[in-house]
This record gives structure tokens, C-alpha cells and sequence, in this order.
């Protein structure tokens, strides 16, 4: 019994010893992390409006935001589909974008560098002039479409294809996925390859330029679905504009146009929180988004072997 205490006692100084190389973290993830999720835990069962006091009022907040809020489930739909279709659109544009410049043997370093200055671009300035050149009217994308005799769409003038063009939108800006996937790709030992060199481009591809390269993929998925999951600038900055909204901070604007079909998560929390003045209606949404791509993410990561088929 006599070594029992000056056992527990070195046990007890290597658990403050590792508390104390951790509390930097533990300060940070209590400050950053936790205080402001059960801060939002609370509110969201509250009647809050940044004046008065908050009044908890059950679960009201949750009906009213799945049953009465109508920004709500056209903002699910629209952020469902960019996390489906958008992410998946940037990922194998990034990835073919990255097999095409690896094998480029002259005028690699040109393409890369007009590849990659879109993404430099800011978000605001971007969507201005994706939405000027994709003007109905007048863009000069609409010009050549019509004098090839293509259909002219309305992109951010139309319901059906305002997601498409900001699709389109994040193609163009596919600047750093591309890096990332060139580094990932120009690492693929070159022994294999010489090794499947009668197997063809495709066999290649699939069980050996996809199987090294996974754990970037995965990478470039998991943060491409929380980029979506937070996307607001974009299209808030293109329904504006495309409204005719473009004057200064005194104007009120209710965020969709046209017709709720860019509507995100994000642009209702701040709808609900600070044009609305509710709260707990918008920390019920933050619940939501941070549920869902808590959700995602691990989907994502317990099915990771799935992004790339049976290659390896």
C-alpha cells in the first residue's frame, strides 16, 4: 500500500503536466467552439430579439422554423443542391483540370498561373461580373449564344438556372482545388505507372492515379461540402444585383431572387437574426446547418473508401 500514493501522485502531476501543454487549445475550443454552441443551444428555445431580455418559450422556435418560416425549406433544398451538385462539379473539374496540366509538356506554368488568378479574385467583385457577362440582354454570353443559334438562358434572371450559373461560377474560381490536386498527382510514383503501361489510360486511372491520390480527394470533398454548406456571399451578391438592388445599407431586401432559388442556409440566419430581429428562429437554422454538416462530414469520412471505387 505504501507505493499507492506516490503512484496516483505521478499520475495526478502527468495529467497537469498534460492539461497544462493543452490548455491553450482547451481555452480556445471552451471560447470559440463551445460557449457559442450552447450559447446557441439556448437561445434557440428562446424569445430573443437583441433588445429585451430572452424569454424561453419551449419549442416554439423549432415549429415555427419547420413548419411557418417560408425562407426555410427552399433554402434546405437550394443548400442540399450545392453541396451535391456544385461540390461535385469542383472536385473532377479540379481533378481533370490537374491531369490535364501534368501532362502538358510545354506552357505548363502559363496554364496553371490563367487556372489558378480566378480564384484570387474577390467573392464580391467575381459575381459582379459573372452576373454583367451572364446578363440576359445585353451579357456577351447570351450575345454569342443567340448568333450561334443556341438557346439564350436567363441564368440569374430565371429560377431554372440561377444554381447552374452559380455553378458555373465556382468552376471558374476552381484555382485552388487544382493546385491541391497537382501536388497530390505529380507525387503518384512513376514506377506504377511504368508498371500498367499496357493497361490502358483508363485502368491507369482508376487503380492507380485514384487509389494514391484518395486521401486528397476525400480532402478536397469534405471541405468543399462545408465551404457549400456556408455559401452566402455569391448568391445573396447575385440576387441583388440581378434584382436591381444595388443601392447602400438603408435598403431592405428579402434574399432569393428569383423566386427563393438561391436562397442558402447561411442568408436566412442572418434574414431571421438580423432583419427579422428573431434570434431563436435563427439559431434554430444554425442548428440545423451545423447538424447537417456535422452529418455530412461523417458520411463522408465512414464512407471514404467509396469515393473512388473498388480502385485499391
Amino acid at each position: 500500500m505504501t507505493g499507492t500514493h506516490p503512484l496516483r501522485a505521478k499520475r495526478r502531476r502527468a495529467a497537469l503536466r498534460t492539461a497544462a501543454f493543452m490548455s491553450p487549445w482547451l481555452i480556445g475550443f471552451s471560447l470559440f467552439f463551445a460557449y457559442p454552441l450552447l450559447s446557441t443551444v439556448y437561445f434557440s428555445f428562446t424569445k430573443y430579439d437583441g433588445f429585451r431580455p430572452p424569454v424561453f418559450n419551449g419549442a416554439d422556435n423549432w415549429t415555427y422554423v419547420f413548419t411557418d418560416y417560408p425562407l426555410f425549406w427552399p433554402a434546405m433544398w437550394n443548400t442540399l443542391w450545392l453541396v451535391v451538385v456544385m461540390v461535385s462539379c469542383r472536385v473532377l473539374f479540379g481533378l481533370g483540370v490537374g491531369l490535364l496540366i501534368t501532362k502538358i509538356k510545354t506552357g505548363a506554368g502559363l496554364f496553371r498561373t490563367l487556372f489558378y488568378l480566378p480564384y484570387l479574385a474577390p467573392p464580391v467583385a467575381a459575381t459582379l461580373a459573372f452576373v454583367f457577362l451572364l446578363n440576359p440582354g445585353t451579357g456577351p454570353v447570351n450575345v454569342l449564344l443567340e448568333s450561334a443559334g443556341l438557346p439564350a438562358p436567363g441564368w440569374f434572371t430565371d429560377a431554372d438556372w440561377s444554381k447552374p450559373a452559380l455553378t458555373a461560377l465556382a468552376l471558374w474560381g476552381v484555382g485552388d482545388l487544382m493546385v491541391i490536386f497537382m501536388a497530390a498527382l505529380l507525387d503518384v510514383p512513376k514506377e506504377q505507372y511504368e508498371a500498367a503501361e499496357l493497361d490502358g489510360a483508363w485502368a491507369r486511372l482508376r487503380h492507380i492515379t485514384l487509389p494514391n491520390i484518395s486521401p486528397i480527394i476525400l480532402f478536397a470533398v469534405v471541405t468543399g461540402v462545408i465551404q457549400a454548406m456556408q455559401y452566402y456571399t455569391q448568391p445573396l451578391v447575385a440576387g441583388k444585383v440581378s434584382a436591381g438592388v444595388i443601392g447602400g445599407s438603408g435598403q431592405q431586401f428579402e434574399p432569393g431572387y428569383p423566386d427563393k432559388s438561391t436562397l442558402t442556409l447561411p442568408q436566412i440566419i442572418y434574414n431571421a437574426g438580423f432583419q427579422r430581429f428573431d434570434y431563436g428562429a435563427a439559431c434554430v437554422v444554425a442548428l440545423v446547418l451545423f447538424a447537417l454538416s456535422m452529418a455530412f462530414t461523417a458520411l463522408l469520412m465512414r464512407r471514404r473508401g467509396g469515393l473512388i471505387g473498388a480502385g485499391d
